[in-house]
């Protein structure tokens, strides 16, 4: 028994190296997706990089966007651009290691593109799209930029108007959901 109890502290170590190997696999791929998100949208060379470390037996990570190599601050950067793509990166990342079981995949982007020019909202549905097509997530997506820039990605499109008589008046621009008898498919 001693000979057994004598083991445990050698395994605990070798628990914790495993650990951290497979944490930094996993955050190799988080930076990988992040920095194709970040390049396919901005049409630009930066880089996602996670700064991990581990303080009182916690994990801490830290995002940071590198710019032609040199940092770039995630909140400020590209006017705000980088953090709208990050935000919804990792939501989607978090989302998708979710039991489907236990949780309808389902996502709400409420002016999550608020930050971004106005000729990279067609790139950024596009992506949003293609994951959540790939996930097989529903995706809510509520903007107020002009409604062309989601024609091409979207399965239905709803433009909501303020109307005296009616409060809100809501008009469908665009509905790829039905068949040819109307009915949802």
């Amino acid at each position: 028994m001693d000979a057994f109890l004598g083991m445990a502290p050698g395994a605990a170590a070798r628990l914790e190296v495993l650990t951290g190997e497979l944490f930094g696999e996993v955050m190799d791929d988080i930076e990988s997706n992040l920095t194709h998100a970040v390049r396919e949208i901005l049409a630009q060379d930066r880089e996602v990089k996670a700064r991990r470390e581990v303080k009182g037996n916690r994990l801490f990570i830290h995002f940071e966007m590198l710019n032609q190599g040199g940092p770039e601050d995630i909140l400020s950067g590209q006017g705000g651009s980088v953090c709208n793509i990050m935000s919804v990166g990792l939501r989607l990342l978090a989302l998708s290691q979710l039991d489907p079981g236990r949780h309808r995949p389902f996502l709400v982007l409420d002016e999550q593109d608020c930050w971004l020019r106005p000729d990279l909202i067609p790139r950024f549905a596009k992506l949003i799209r293609k994951i959540g097509d790939r996930l097989g997530f529903q995706v809510l997506y509520i903007s107020h930029h002009p409604v062309d820039h989601f024609m091409g990605e979207a399965a239905k499109v709803f433009l909501l108007r303020q109307s005296r008589e009616t409060g809100v008046a809501v008009e469908v621009l665009l509905d790829r959901t039905a068949d040819a008898a109307g009915r949802e498919i």
